[in-house]
């Protein structure tokens, strides 16, 4: 199993740092998809209260519940103080969603144990792994 597999099929609880409250913004519309497929999305945007109907936290370190995945769509600059926060929450995957790329702060998230998606869409990696899954003869 990919690491992209492991971490879709093995995760629950997404938390999503740079979630707009914009539907017409990339990181809403990737939520709300993975919000529909059963996923728990947690806004990290402190600049508002709620998204989606979910309360938005300021950090990752201000969640009170267990975060599998942190879904990044910041700039690649400001990438490596959220993965030390990934780090320190114990969440066992980062993203860092299509454009999206600092290679030191992966080796970084690698190096503390946690499993690394670089420059890759959740939405469209999910899709492409429903699509392999009905195309295997399962039915």
């Amino acid at each position: 199993m990919s690491e992209i597999e492991e971490i879709l099929k093995g995760s629950r609880v997404i938390a999503v740092v740079g979630l707009s409250p914009n539907p017409y913004r990339p990181s809403h519309e990737v939520a709300r998809y993975l919000k529909e497929n059963g996923y728990r999305i947690i806004p990290v945007n402190p600049t508002v209260e709620e998204v989606m109907g979910e309360r938005s936290y300021p950090d990752l370190v201000s969640i009170p519940e267990r975060v599998d995945v942190v879904d990044i769509f910041r700039r690649s600059e400001e990438v490596p103080p959220i993965v030390e926060e990934a780090i320190k929450i114990g969440a066992w995957a980062v993203w860092m969603q299509e454009g999206v790329v600092n290679e030191a702060a992966a080796a970084r998230a690698r190096q503390a144990g946690l499993m690394v998606v670089m420059d890759r869409c959740m939405l469209k990696e999910h899709e492409r792994l429903l699509a392999l899954e009905n195309f295997s003869g399962k039915d």
